[in-house]
């Protein structure tokens, strides 16, 4: 089959004349192979057959055809319809994902909606501009004569009238293609772009709080909505300002401001605030409401003068039921808030909400001197205080994403990142110039500030290793552009005894995730046969960890002693596909499972950590339930991730709470 052609993750603008824009369907993305008198194939992104699970469509699809001399390739999506007939969410396929063959069209409506001609016959469309592949498209597809099968929505130049409608419709968000985009089988190209949906509304101002360090004039406005005649606070932003603007704002809100909150609640803010009458509206965009009625991550667009105050009231959504890449269901069991257990009070800062820890404040100071292009200290929840400099340092320059991007990632995560590193050692990978250029090991701490916490290492060393388990260390090593945070399997108390063990899978040149995703179902599968639970992550680069939590007292040697046997065995079965030859030119075309990183000093990129990838990446963990369906192991970036960590909460506790696998049983086999 054709490999699909992939839409990379960024912002495009909404009126571009070169730009066509589509609805994202949130369904089952499919290349459909038509071949003469009706025979049909419908192949997912990862090379699955689902012709036998859709086999309502797959008969419409051979009963159009059926009057085809020519084979023909279509690219689309599988959506559920709702009672209307409009697609729906991927939650209402969710009946469909596992049927087989002879199970029978059980649950959804579903519907084939095509978006691209790929073959008409011996004509291959790829390598030709996407407007004259949709034009032909429209002519082949565009009548079917069946509810079943359709083509996309489509508009070119304009977009924002389909992005209103996908606010008010609660779509996943739009497609942005270049209108002169050839098909790139295979490939995820910036040709093709999605837009993710946020929501944006105006917002009564009833105040600022006091800047800290080096922001001018204020720190956050204090917004509000109106409830009757009450003015509810819905949160602060202090994101979104040039210095030009905060001194135009502040020119306006001084005049205004007043002894007396104009809020119908008493507010508690982290800094002194001032209260304002409240005529001032702004535009605020966010991406979403918390159950307590607050704004998550609010971003200030500008002052509105068309609309009164007392007019603003919170604007309601229609119910969005959607699951995408970053949108896992919270698996039964899983805790609800991340973890912090074992994290020291400076990852717990400020609370949002759901009672999430957050480090909204620091994530404004970060802001603040990136935008200022100035070097300065940053306070800690703690109290702690941190120099950092050069924010605007381009780390990923082909994404222009900087140090101060991966320094509000890591600020933003930290409740999730600290209890997985807490009392670990570190080993620090610097990439001082980003990174394209080359990086240095560093396994030794130099002089630190305090709140780092330092210690020498059993009789391996001889100076002190950073340990893990604070705000302060985690950012303190992002100053030193230490991208990825690398733990000892052992903590510093017991550094000759893992409490886990890991398989590193990672493909040769040129073979696809989908075999990795194939080798780890094949290691869990042997796992379950020893009654051990897997648990695992993509490495935020090209590969898959597999982590197996270790009963107290293990040695390291013991634990890779089981890795590597579950290695051989998922090696004899599959030895097209799975190797554990260390010598890469004997590997071949296939996965290495690497068994030696369970080696007392070595380290693994943790769970949560940002990566040195080309496409920014993050080790992130991953339900088994995923990696059955397949996903892309691109969409989970240092940009993307925060809010499904947000959304699903920490996964990789599971690893920490575990009792351990049976070591004895991989012995006995019983």
């Amino acid at each position: 089959m054709i490999a699909p052609m992939l839409a990379s993750l960024a912002d495009a603008p909404l009126d571009d004349p070169q730009l066509v824009y589509e609805p994202k369907y949130d369904g089952i993305r499919a290349i459909i192979e038509i071949a003469p008198k009706g025979r049909v194939r419908l192949w997912s992104r990862l090379g699955n057959d689902k012709t036998g699970q859709f086999p309502e469509i797959s008969a419409a699809l051979a009963q159009w055809a059926r009057r085809r001399t020519q084979p023909l390739v279509l690219d689309g999506e599988i959506v559920a319809l709702d009672a209307k007939g409009q697609p729906a969410g991927f939650q209402q396929l969710q009946g469909r994902i596992h049927l087989t063959e002879g199970d029978g069209a059980a649950g959804a409506r579903t519907a084939l909606i095509a978006f691209d001609l790929l073959k008409d016959g011996a004509t291959d469309y790829r390598d030709r501009p996407l407007l004259e592949r949709r034009a032909a498209l429209e002519k082949v597809f565009g009548r079917t004569g069946s509810p079943m099968l359709r083509i996309s929505d489509q508009v070119r130049g304009d977009g924002r009238a389909l992005y209103r409608q996908a606010m008010e419709q609660g779509w996943e968000g739009l497609i942005a293609k270049d209108a002169a985009s050839l098909y790139k089988s295979g490939k995820r190209s910036p040709e093709w772009r999605k837009l993710k949906i946020v929501h944006e509304q105006e917002f009564v101002i009833g105040g600022w709080t006091e800047p800290r360090q080096t922001r001018a004039y204020f720190g956050a406005l204090l917004l509000g909505v109106y409830e009757a005649d009450r003015l509810v606070y819905a949160g602060h932003t202090g994101t979104g300002f040039t210095d030009s603007e905060l001194a135009r704002l502040m020119k306006r809100l001084k005049p205004l401001e007043t002894k007396t909150s104009p809020f119908s609640a008493k507010l508690k803010t982290n800094q002194r605030p001032h209260w304002v009458r409240p005529e001032l509206v702004a535009q605020i965009k966010f991406t979403e409401w918390t159950a307590d009625g607050k704004l998550r991550h609010p971003v200030y667009l500008g002052l509105r003068d068309d609309k009164q105050p007392a007019e603003v009231t919170r604007e309601q959504q229609a119910a969005v039921v959607r699951r995408s890449a970053f949108e896992v269901r919270r698996p039964e069991g899983a805790p609800t808030n991340p973890a912090t257990r074992g994290a020291p009070n400076a990852a717990r800062a400020t609370a949002n909400g759901e009672g999430r820890p957050t480090n909204d404040h620091v994530i404004e100071q970060l802001s603040a001197l990136e935008s200022a292009r100035k070097d300065g200290v940053l306070t800690l929840p703690d109290g702690a205080t941190l120099k950092v400099t050069n924010l605007q340092k381009p780390f990923w320059p082909k994404l222009k994403l900087t140090k101060g991007d991966l320094m509000r990632y890591y600020a933003r995560i930290a409740p999730f990142i600290i209890p997985a590193v807490a009392d670990r050692p570190l080993v620090m990978k610097r990439f001082p110039n980003g990174v394209g250029a080359p990086p240095f090991y560093q396994h030794r701490a130099p002089d630190v500030p305090p709140g780092v916490r330092t210690e020498v290492v059993g009789a391996l060393e001889e100076r002190p290793q950073i340990i893990g388990g604070s705000l302060t260390a985690l950012l303190y090593m992002t100053q030193l552009a230490a991208i990825s945070q690398d733990p000892w399997f052992s903590r510093v108390a017991h550094p000759e005894f893992a409490d886990y063990a890991a398989f590193d899978l990672d493909p040769s040149d040129g073979v696809p995730f989908a075999r990795v995703l194939d080798v780890a179902r094949w290691i869990r599968d042997e796992l379950d046969a020893l009654g051990a639970t897997g648990i695992a992550k993509t490495s935020g680069s090209d590969g898959l960890h597999i982590y197996i939590a270790l009963p107290p007292g293990t040695p390291y040697e013991a634990g890779m002693l089981y890795c590597q046997i579950v290695a051989a065995m998922v090696e004899q079965k599959h030895p097209k596909v799975a190797t554990t030859e260390r010598s890469v030119k004997a590997r071949g075309k296939r996965i290495y499972i690497d068994c030696l990183q369970n080696i007392l000093g070595k380290t693994l990129a943790t769970a949560y950590s940002a990566r040195a990838s080309l496409y920014a990446g993050v080790s992130t963990p991953v339900t088994w339930q995923e990696i059955d369906e397949g996903f892309d192991r691109t969409d989970f970036t240092i940009t993307t991730v925060p809010a499904r960590f947000d959304k699903v909460g920490d996964l990789w506790a599971k690893l920490r709470t575990s009792k351990g696998v049976d070591l004895k049983k991989i012995a006995t086999g019983t």
